[in-house]
């Protein structure tokens, strides 16, 4: 049987877009043992996922001690794997590829890459097609294995029975009106460096309350709690009527099972955009200034998949900046990103999926 050992030690976003290696392999090997290694904290968007044969968990344990990861290191070359693929290609994950006893490794190119690895793949800068860079880059480290199948790009999360069923009785207990359609708006992103200014996440907010009727669930964690009502506060009394404030989950899964309940998300770059893709879920992103959208802008076609980015529209701003000067500088380049600039792109991406 061919053992193969894929590796995406990193967050939620791109262990779900690394999942594809798991899925197309699978395709093409299905009675292959694919083994994931990743991050313990991120295993919520893989549940379901019988591409993969077994997770092996990069857990803190394995980072806070040598012996343990020594441990880790000594499994993982008993299972003997024939290929290994590190879309980490970063120092924590060499040592794991080395072990791995793989004949064939595959990852980036890098300056002394070609010492560790078999196949070294150039990493595209350029996207292609409207499939963003993160996909196309991902998919290109199969390559050197020539695969005889049409290559599936689309990341995919499962929903169990019981957890449509969670949510659609959390709907129920907090009186949400399922005949109308239910937005979720990711209100704030994973850093301030990647979260809109609440005023202005409030004005989208009442634009979309002022025009249509329907739901709103608020996307944030525990820790982000005061600013989410800030955000709320800073709407007008109409639009948080049409807001429930307080559905929320108690885990990454649940959120999963309540955005499959949703009809499409909106708001800052994040997991939560990312997984509300892989549940098909059409999407309308606001990239902070210091992001490069080329790689996360997935599947845009204008239509169900939407993003803008403060470069779309002042271009001039962005003129002899090093990407280390807009993110210290970030809040400054926030301000001038007001929502007027893309209210066009926001009504036509809600008049399209609110049908």
């Amino acid at each position: 049987m061919m053992k193969i050992l894929v590796i995406q030690q990193k967050m939620i976003g791109d262990v779900l877009i690394s999942s594809i290696l798991c899925d197309n392999l699978r395709m093409a090997y299905p009675d292959a043992r694919i083994d994931y290694m990743v991050y313990e904290s991120t295993i919520a968007v893989l549940q379901g996922n019988k591409s993969i044969s077994n997770l092996i968990l990069f857990k803190e344990k394995h980072r806070k001690s040598k012996w343990e990861f020594l441990k880790l290191l000594f499994e993982i070359r008993k299972n003997k794997y024939d290929v290994v693929i590190d879309a980490y290609s970063k120092i924590e994950s060499f040592l794991p590829v080395l072990f791995s006893g793989a004949k064939q490794k595959i990852s980036f190119s890098k300056k002394w890459q070609k010492l560790l690895f078999t196949d070294v793949v150039e990493k595209i800068q350029i996207p292609k097609t409207n499939l963003g860079l993160i996909i196309e880059q991902r998919l290109s480290l199969l390559d050197p294995l020539h695969l005889k199948i049409n290559l599936e790009p689309f990341p995919k999360l499962y929903v169990t029975k019981e957890e449509v069923e969670f949510a659609k009785n959390l709907f129920k207990k907090h009186h949400i009106d399922t005949a109308k359609k239910t937005i979720m708006v990711s209100i704030i992103g994973s850093s301030p460096s990647k979260t809109y200014p609440a005023e202005y996440m409030a004005e989208v907010i009442d634009t979309i309350a002022d025009n249509y009727e329907v739901n709103m669930l608020f996307n944030y964690i525990p820790n982000q709690i005061e600013l989410a009502i800030t955000i709320f506060n800073l709407c007008k009394k109409g639009t948080q009527k049409k807001i429930y404030f307080d559905v929320l989950g108690k885990n990454l899964r649940d959120f999963i099972a309540i955005m499959n309940e949703c009809d499409l998300i909106i708001g800052n770059d994040g997991g939560a955009i990312n997984m509300a893709k892989a549940l098909e879920k059409p999407s309308f992103i606001i990239f902070s200034p210091w992001i490069d959208k080329k790689g996360w802008a997935t599947f845009e076609d204008g239509i169900k998949y939407i993003s803008v980015h403060l470069k779309d529209f002042k271009p001039e701003l962005f003129i002899n900046k090093s990407d280390k000067e807009i993110k210290t500088n970030y809040v400054s380049f926030y301000q001038e990103f007001k929502p007027d600039l893309f209210k066009d792109k926001t009504e036509a991406f809600l008049r399209t999926n609110l049908k």
